[in-house]
């Protein structure tokens, strides 16, 4: 039988960030992934910032979402560089490890590793919105944008399964939602939005590529994500969006 190879998704047009500000701080968090890393090389591409800080457990400060004094002492270290902060992306995420897989069934359900999937995809980056939405500017757009799943939405699930991770990922789209409504209060032309990357060619999504889905490389996926944030205004601030940004339901 011959492999079949995943469709690959088209190429994204050139990646436009003039929406915001020229010359501010741009910091991307899990920064040494794939995404992360594609994140920064597009937005060095652009030079639209002045800085483009990397944050993650082998950064300077490092970065460990399972340590609020890390995460702390990191937005401690934006907040003391020169320039307003525009643009905060969360790139981090939990799906398998050698010790925890994908729920296949109620059967499979484990404690642990739903409370691993709970620190990393929703608990870390409540903590990174409490420390990093007010390093936001005060005037002028900026963003906070963390990447979520389209299988976090209750409404789209049809199939079941990956109990902990659909969880942990709905939970996550509720404290996006919940910070928005807080920051439209102190930053009125602040944006907090979750954001679906889409199947990404990564080690977290490898072994469940499933035949058939458009699957992106690094470079594609974050070059929709940032053209989407571009177009991104206020008033869809607390929004849950795909990478080609079509808005997803709850």
């Amino acid at each position: 039988m011959t492999k079949q190879t995943p469709p690959t998704a088209p190429a994204p047009s050139s990646v436009q960030m003039n929406s915001f500000e020229h010359g501010g701080i741009a910091v991307i968090i899990g920064a040494s992934g794939g995404i992360g890393g594609a994140f920064a090389q597009h937005l060095a591409d652009t030079k639209q910032f002045s800085q483009i800080i990397g944050l993650s457990r082998s950064s300077t400060p490092p970065l460990d979402l399972l340590d609020e004094t890390s995460i702390e002492q990191c937005a401690d270290h934006i907040a003391r560089q020169q320039g307003d902060v525009r643009l905060v992306i969360d790139a981090t995420g939990f799906l398998h490890n050698d010790d925890f897989q994908p729920e296949k069934t109620w059967r499979q359900i484990d404690p642990a590793s739903m409370a691993h999937n709970f620190a990393i995809n929703a608990i870390g980056p409540a903590l990174l919105m409490k420390h990093f939405l007010p390093l936001l500017a005060k005037q002028g757009k900026s963003a906070f944008v963390t990447l979520s799943a389209r299988v976090g939405s209750i409404g789209d699930n049809h199939i079941g399964g990956w109990y902990g991770y659909r969880a942990a990922k709905a939970a996550l789209n509720q404290l996006v939602k919940t910070m928005a409504v807080e920051l439209a209060r102190k930053r009125r032309d602040a944006i907090c939005i979750a954001l679906h990357p889409g199947t990404v060619d990564t080690g977290l999504s490898a072994p469940f590529a499933k035949s058939g889905l458009a699957v992106q490389t690094p470079q594609q996926a974050t070059a929709n994500m940032l053209n989407v944030i571009s177009l991104l205004t206020r008033d869809q601030s607390g929004g849950f969006f795909a990478y080609d940004g079509s808005p997803i339901q709850w």
